[in-house]
């Protein structure tokens, strides 16, 4: 029987849903990453919580709180104590369609439920027992979930300092567990409390601890580091089309420059999204970058420096890493930047980490302004990496090695484009391999004869749809040489 025109396309919308709903069944198998937001309300923080809340579906937010900096605090800059509300507000319009796309996005009451004041007062202030801090410690303490939890400060650490204070003062003895469950991303040290309190009093348990300073790639000085080729995704052009214009309330409230506003900047140009790396990094992808910072996703890559502590990879040949604070007095790109070297090669490979994932990040953000418009038929969703081997392999010298993304789906049955390739910078082998058919689903490489054994080899297969806009996943493979 041959279906009318109609009939075929109830039939084609009733499997997309399905298949979006398999899709969602099967990740919430695994536990998705829980973040707590900390922000003291600057205009790219207010720009990164737009896009936050565009993946709140992809981790656990289990708290937005407002804390202060040696920026923005009640004395100085503040944005005021409600600045989330009209995103929220805004989120709550929108949501109804979010849910045709993913039905794990949280509703807008349960996000309002979780919102809070911290310490807000000055620049790192602790003493303040605050809503805000409370609620740190009751997450920190629930026992009933011993998941990771990624405490981000897109401010200054002070409320999550003065939680850690109050577990310290009335539960001592819950202070292991609690570390035990802590992650720490933090955006340059905004204040001195990490220095001052958490590393004295927290620092034996070796929290992991990433500060980074690679967020500039994505912050003010954009225009004057990035290469052209990622420039052209945050102009006004492809951020008004993509993003502001015609997206729906929430992607309307995200603050780019307005014509004449600054010299250099034209209508539409992206301020800054310098916090929104602390949460990047812990969208399930397939890059596999929570297993170890070094690895490198769409948050940056970064290098033990010490004990837990986790910062930007500096080339620079002699370079000592300060003892200190790691933040805008120090911080080796935002001291680069201050010496305005023209065309300056050396900071823009140091901030690669972040933008070599430009393009694949911004189309991403793009189709999550689509969800807040289009049906599910209309946007485009991305394709689920899925390989016919294990992720881990162990291998001997001179083997040849295959590769298969024979799992690969698509959610739109969209044609796929495959890559393979080798992410040098997080190997501990230090040669280039050469990979057969690299553009092709399956692929092969054989494994360096000498100079490997114990040494790990990083591969990426790096899957992209051809919807509108092009969206990219990840698997990535360690090879370790026996």
């Amino acid at each position: 029987m041959e279906l009318s025109g109609n009939m075929k396309s109830v039939v084609r919308l009733t499997v997309a849903l399905l298949i979006s709903f398999v899709v969602s069944i099967s990740s919430a198998e695994h536990v998705i990453p829980r973040v707590i937001v900390t922000s003291d309300a600057e205009i790219d923080d207010e720009c990164s919580f737009v896009r936050c809340l565009l993946y709140a579906n992809d981790f656990d937010i289990e708290g937005i709180i407002s804390t202060s900096s040696q920026y923005h605090a009640h004395d100085h800059r503040w944005a005021g104590d409600d600045w989330y509300v009209k995103y929220l507000e805004a989120y709550a319009k929108v949501h109804p369609n979010l849910l045709k796309h993913d039905s794990r996005y949280p509703t807008p009451e349960y996000l309002k439920s979780i919102t809070f004041l911290g310490n807000v007062d000055k620049e790192g202030e602790m003493k303040k027992v605050t809503p805000g801090s409370e609620h740190i410690v009751k997450v920190l303490l629930d026992e009933t979930d011993d998941h990771p939890i990624w405490l981000q400060a897109w401010g200054g650490m002070n409320t999550i300092a003065r939680a850690l204070k109050t577990i310290e003062e009335d539960h001592p003895d819950k202070m292991d567990y609690v570390a035990k469950k802590c992650r720490f991303f933090f955006i340059w040290e905004q204040d001195k409390t990490y220095q001052e309190y958490i590393k004295p009093k927290w620092g034996k348990y070796n929290i992991l601890t990433i500060i980074s300073d690679q967020f500039v790639a994505f912050a003010y000085f954009w225009k004057d580091v990035l290469p052209a080729e990622q420039k052209k995704f945050l102009v006004g052009s492809w951020m008004n089309e993509n993003i502001k214009k015609n997206h729906g309330p929430l992607c309307a409230l995200y603050k780019s420059f307005k014509k004449g506003e600054k010299s250099g900047f034209d209508d539409g140009d992206l301020r800054s999204e310098g916090d929104s790396p602390s949460y990047m990094h812990e969208i399930p992808i397939g890059l596999r970058n929570l297993d170890n910072p070094d690895w490198g996703g769409w948050g940056g890559r970064y290098v033990k420096v010490r004990d837990n502590t986790w910062l930007d990879p500096v080339l620079e040949e002699g370079y000592t890493y300060p003892e200190g604070r790691w933040y805008t007095s120090n911080a080796w790109g935002r001291n680069r930047i201050k010496k305005k070297i023209k065309n300056d090669a050396e900071l823009t490979t140091y901030l690669k980490p972040i933008w070599r994932w430009m393009e694949a990040f911004q189309n991403d953000f793009a189709s999550r302004a689509d969800w807040c418009v289009k049906s599910y038929k209309e946007a485009n969703h991305p394709p689920v990496v899925k390989l016919a081997h294990a992720l881990d392999l162990k291998v001997q010298p001179g083997q040849k090695v295959s590769l298969s993304a024979s799992g690969t789906t698509d959610p739109d049955d969209d044609e796929l484009t495959y890559r393979w390739w080798q992410y040098q910078q997080a190997n501990t082998y230090e040669g280039a391999i050469d990979i057969v058919n690299a553009r092709k689903q399956d692929a092969s490489f054989t494994v360096p004869g000498h100079g490997g054994k114990g040494k790990t080899i990083h591969i990426i297969c790096e899957v992209t749809d051809k919807g509108t806009p092009p969206l990219t996943r990840y698997q990535r493979v360690v090879v370790e040489i026996e």
